[in-house]
């Protein structure tokens, strides 16, 4: 399905982390304070976020279904003790604990509060816990309509059972929703496979479209949003 000849979605659904919140930035904030705190200058930032992230994704597809705050603990202990480095449930606080304190990128407020102002419902759709998310929540000025999670629906993406969940809960059919994300692989995934149209937030992080799937609309950030939607007379 595409944007253009499309009907005017009832509801955007938003990917939180990297969209709407610079998680990018605070995750290397927490991974810098974690090795610091053990004295550690051997192992760098990068290679620990990149041992991490391997070790999270796949312990969200793994059964049986965790909390975000359980797995992620458990995907830095691993990727910690791969590294060769001690690894406590101290390392795992800090992370989660940072989580909810990462701020939204510059323009995301002021772009919401426009398509609030536009006549459009706002719902997050997130791999993570109520309770970690509320801390983002709260700094997006009341413009959040709902907030679905994958502690609601039992499932992370790219499975498509939380976005199959979350649009059961919104009371949506398929063109009555449009998908705003900065992550090909977990959320363009299951864009292909359940059809819904998505416009790509590409922040310039080196992140990779899949081989077999194209956004409806690509843009450099969130603020582009309104007038690509003006311009498509909705």
């Amino acid at each position: 399905m595409s944007l253009e000849h499309s009907p005017r979605p009832l509801w955007l659904t938003f990917d939180c982390y990297g969209t709407l919140i610079q998680w990018d930035e605070g995750l290397r904030a927490a991974v810098e304070r974690i090795l610091d705190e053990k004295g550690e200058h051997q192992v760098d930032r990068e290679t620990l976020i990149s041992v991490y992230d391997h070790h999270e994704h796949a312990l969200e597809q793994t059964p049986p279904h965790r909390s975000f705050r359980s797995l992620a603990g458990l995907g830095l202990q691993l990727a910690l003790e791969q590294l060769g480095l001690p690894a406590s449930a101290h390392d795992g606080a800090i992370l989660t604990d940072s989580i909810s304190a990462m701020p939204p990128f510059p323009e995301v407020v002021a772009t919401l509060k426009q398509l609030k102002d536009l006549g459009y419902k706002l719902c997050i759709v997130s791999n993570t816990d109520d309770d970690v998310i509320a801390g983002n929540v709260a700094q997006l000025g009341g413009t959040i309509d709902r907030v679905i999670t994958a502690q609601q629906a039992g499932a992370y993406k790219p499975d498509r059972r939380l976005f199959d969940y979350a649009h059961q809960q919104l009371g949506v059919s398929l063109d009555q929703v449009v998908h705003i994300c900065a992550s090909p692989h977990l959320d363009h995934a299951a864009a292909r496979d359940i059809g819904f149209r998505c416009v790509w937030i590409d922040r310039g992080t080196g992140r990779q479209l899949l081989a077999d799937y194209t956004p409806d609309a690509i843009l450099p950030s969130l603020d582009g949003v309104p007038q690509l939607f003006k311009s498509l007379g909705w």
